[in-house]
């Protein structure tokens, strides 16, 4: 049973609570607040929305009871309807009260690396990122390369970048693992099909704040940029290289001209990643959660495929297949993660009704 006073109650009090000086001047807290927020009031407004198809529908009862042929005839008409549109706020409410995942609605660092298949990898990896670009662009959110290494043929042996807006954490976090690629290099000249993958992880970004990282743990060092081939592309010593003494995580970044812009790309993905390796070690589920993400790089271990010659995309976690590929590379990817957000819910669901606790990716 839902306790809908105590969930007005809550909603009043975030909303006293996001008035507070200390809380607007606290991101961290400002960020967590609204989310829940919003989140309450989604449960408030469908459970609004079940009270009055449950009336409708009590309505339309006494209609049909009551001897009226007219009122009778209207009520068996939208009886239907009104019963269809109950199960599926209710289906909705379920969905509302699964346990979230604690990173839900935090902005990301994903990070692109090449795998298995030499330059075809690393034009693929610029194509999953132009992929991701689209879709951000679709969804209203902001992207920008923090990091980036560019092969000889204008693809990427690696790239990393940051995506800003609301749920991305909880849509992207389903874009982590292996992406395979089957189609006709550009390069090859007899025409075979070849198949290469790449890597993609997704981290929930984090704030400075979040963690307590002291200066004398870091070892800073200045060099000067190199681009494809280790030719010098810079004649100041602006690119950074960041090393967390106490994890051994390294984080370089020399796209920006200025060491400063390059030092504050570093440290933003320095700390997304140092949550992650927090939160592995307190929430023992999420044991070596870049590792599974990221795997060998291998094409066997993949989560999708892409194939050119047929158009199709495959899922290979749900067994979904689509005829889309133009669409989806264009940045349609809502048909995808619609279907693994519907299915890690119904998992969980499934998990709950047998009495297993249900773990969100």
């Amino acid at each position: 049973m839902i306790d809908r006073p105590a969930i007005d109650e809550r909603i009043a009090a975030i909303d006293s609570e996001l008035c507070s000086p200390a809380v607007q001047k606290n991101p961290v807290l400002m960020r967590s607040l609204t989310s829940e927020r919003a989140h309450l009031a989604r449960i408030a407004q469908t459970m609004d929305a079940i009270e009055r198809t449950q009336a409708s529908l009590e309505e339309m009862r006494e209609a049909l009871e009551s001897g009226d042929p007219e009122l009778a005839l209207i009520a068996r008409e939208e009886t239907p309807a009104l019963e269809e549109s109950l199960a599926g706020l209710e289906d909705g409410l379920k969905r509302l009260l699964l346990p979230r995942d604690q990173n839900e609605d935090r902005n990301v660092i994903v990070e692109i690396r090449s795998g298995t298949g030499g330059e075809e990898a690393a034009l693929f990896a610029a194509d999953v990122f132009r992929m991701y670009s689209a879709y951000a662009a679709r969804k209203g959110w902001k992207a920008e390369v923090l990091a980036s290494r560019p092969s000889e043929r204008g693809g990427f042996k690696e790239i990393i970048f940051s995506l800003a807006g609301r749920d991305v954490y909880g849509r992207m976090k389903y874009e982590a693992g292996v992406h395979r690629v089957q189609r006709v290099p550009e390069t090859e000249a007899s025409g075979r099909i070849h198949t290469s993958a790449c890597t993609v992880a997704v981290l929930p970004e984090a704030e400075e704040v979040e963690l307590d990282i002291r200066p004398e743990d870091l070892k800073i060092d200045v060099y000067r940029s190199t681009g494809p081939g280790g030719q010098s592309v810079n004649t100041t010593d602006s690119a950074v290289r960041i090393t967390h003494l106490p994890s051994g995580l390294v984080v370089t970044c020399q796209d920006e001209k200025s060491q400063h812009k390059n030092k504050a790309k570093a440290m933003k993905v320095l700390v997304s990643r140092l949550l992650a390796l927090e939160q592995e070690q307190k929430e023992s589920e999420r044991a070596e959660i870049r590792r599974s993400m990221v795997g060998s790089g291998d094409r066997s271990a993949k989560i999708r495929t892409y194939n050119f010659p047929q158009s199709r995309v495959t899922d290979h976690r749900i067994h979904l297949t689509l005829h889309s590929l133009d669409q989806i590379m264009a940045g349609d990817l809502d048909p995808v993660i619609d279907a693994l957000v519907k299915a890690d819910q119904e998992r969980m669901l499934s998990e709950l009704s047998s009495g297993r606790p249900g773990q969100g990716r």
